[in-house]
C-alpha cells in the first residue's frame, strides 16, 4: 500500500513537471486546463451553420463568441445571424445570446455544452410582426446550434497517466482563463 502511494505521488509530480496536469495545492487533486482560445477555435470549426425554417426562410448562424462566466460556472455565447427568404423580402441581420453548463462525455472523451439557457434573439430592423415570429424560433435555434456541441476533446495522451493512476475526469470549473477539469478516483 505504501509503495502504491509513493508511485502515485511520483506520477503526479511527473505530470506536474511535464505540464500536462497541474496539482491544486488546496485539494491535492490533479487537473487539466483548457484555455478560452482553444475552446473558441474548436467551436469555430462547426460554423457557419444554416437552418432552413419550413421553406419560408433561412437562418445563417455565424461562429459564436464565447464568454467565460466563472461566477455561474457556465459559458455564454453571442451569435450573429442573417435571416433571408421569400417571407422577409430581403436579408436581415440579428443576434442571439445563450449560456450553458459543461459536462464530460466519457464515451468519446469530450467536453460538451448542455443545460442551455436561451437569453434573447434580436433583429433590430425587422418589422414587429416578423420579430415575434422569429423570436419564437430562438430557443429551438439555440438548441440546434449549441446543445451537446463538443467544445474540447481530450486526447488519449492527455488522459494516459491519470488513467494509470486510477483517475478520470470529474469536475469542470469555468475560470477567468478557461476550463479546469478536475480528476477523481475511478469507481471500483
Amino acid at each position: 500500500m505504501q509503495r502504491r502511494n509513493v508511485l502515485v505521488a511520483g506520477a503526479r509530480w511527473a505530470l506536474l513537471g511535464a505540464g500536462v496536469l497541474a496539482v491544486d495545492a488546496a485539494r491535492a487533486q490533479p487537473s487539466y486546463t483548457v484555455s478560452a482560445q482553444v475552446l473558441q477555435q474548436t467551436l469555430a470549426q462547426r460554423f457557419p451553420m444554416r437552418y432552413p425554417v419550413q421553406g419560408l426562410l433561412n437562418l445563417d448562424v455565424q461562429t459564436p463568441l464565447l464568454r467565460l462566466l466563472p461566477a455561474q460556472n457556465r459559458l455564454g455565447a453571442a451569435m450573429q445571424l442573417q435571416a433571408t427568404g421569400p417571407v422577409l423580402g430581403r436579408s436581415y441581420s440579428g443576434s442571439f445570446d445563450v449560456d450553458f453548463a459543461l459536462r464530460y462525455e466519457a464515451s468519446d472523451q469530450t467536453i460538451r455544452a448542455y443545460q442551455l439557457h436561451f437569453q434573447n434573439l434580436q433583429f433590430p430592423e425587422l418589422p414587429p410582426e416578423l420579430q415575434v415570429m422569429l423570436g419564437s424560433l430562438g430557443p429551438a435555434l439555440s438548441k440546434q446550434s449549441l446543445q451537446e456541441v463538443v467544445l474540447h476533446t481530450l486526447r488519449p495522451q492527455d488522459l494516459a497517466l491519470a488513467d494509470t493512476m486510477g483517475l478520470q475526469p470529474g469536475s469542470i470549473t469555468v475560470t477567468d482563463k478557461g476550463l479546469v477539469i478536475g480528476f477523481v478516483n475511478k469507481p471500483t
